[in-house]
């Protein structure tokens, strides 16, 4: 049985591919002005990847991101938030809880122990936490992405960042660093800020563990010990990219669905 699942997103395009239940292959690229051209993209680099011939040879793809509707060779297109919870608990099966931190959006999602949602909670109205906020701090900071999660970089004083709204929380940064303060504690207290944000997202949610988290934000170290702190909990760390964690879940509901 051979499938394929295609993760569009704001920022960056995920695809990969499953042989008998096991993932064989996997690519990741910066999305395209055109949701279509990136999903292609991602999933000629995945099958030729996987040593396979084209994309004809997969017996099913499905479609999920920010940009699912417009993957044009997904037979069908699920919510990214069932193959976020699908795809964390097929890599870590202890998984009861999912922070999807994306481009433009966070989620906070519930999972039963069959990687089904039970209950979520998002934001996606505005910048705050994701992706977009993580970019406007690294460059007002000139420091990269990098910067921000090193855990090297996290100072022992986090300033409290009182602004979400990434403009305002970009000029508030900006006005810390003319002013002298240490940068690795202004790096922990964005860390820190972010990390209250979605705390609150978990527990309306319901903190049940483990804990994990996917999206792209997810591999800021920084953020993950912040967020540990504040729950009280440990974050669970996936076997896999947990980038990939949405695309993963649309191929192994791929393949759930051929095998009915």
């Amino acid at each position: 049985m051979i499938v394929g699942g295609c993760d569009i997103g704001s920022t960056t395009g995920k695809a990969v591919v499953m042989i008998d239940g096991d993932i064989v292959s996997s690519h990741i690229i910066k999305s395209t002005t055109s949701p279509g051209k990136t999903a292609r993209i991602a999933m000629d680099e995945a099958i030729k990847e996987a040593g396979l011939s084209t994309i004809d040879d997969l017996e099913k793809i499905i479609g999920t991101g920010y940009g699912r509707l417009q993957v044009p060779f997904a037979e069908e297109n699920i919510s990214e938030i069932s193959c976020h919870a699908k795809g964390a608990h097929w890599m870590e099966p202890s998984i009861r809880t999912v922070v999807d931190i994306g481009g433009q959006d966070c989620k906070v999602i519930s999972v039963s122990g069959k990687g089904t949602v039970n209950e979520f909670t998002m934001n996606d109205r505005c910048a705050a936490g994701t992706g977009k906020f993580f970019e406007a701090m690294a460059r007002a900071l000139d420091c990269g992405l990098g910067g921000l999660s090193s855990l090297d970089n996290q100072g022992k004083e986090p300033h409290a960042i009182s602004n979400q709204c990434s403009v305002f929380a970009e000029s508030e940064v900006v006005t810390l660093v003319n002013e002298g303060n240490d940068l690795k504690n202004i790096i922990a207290g964005i860390n820190n800020s972010v990390a209250a944000r979605l705390s609150s997202m978990v527990r309306r949610v319901g903190l049940v563990e483990d804990l994990a988290l996917t999206g792209g934000c997810s591999k800021n170290d920084g953020l993950a010990k912040s967020l540990a702190e504040k729950l009280e909990v440990s974050v669970k760390r996936l076997p896999l990219d947990p980038q990939l964690a949405g695309a993963i879940g649309a191929a192994v509901l791929a393949s759930e669905k051929l095998s009915k």
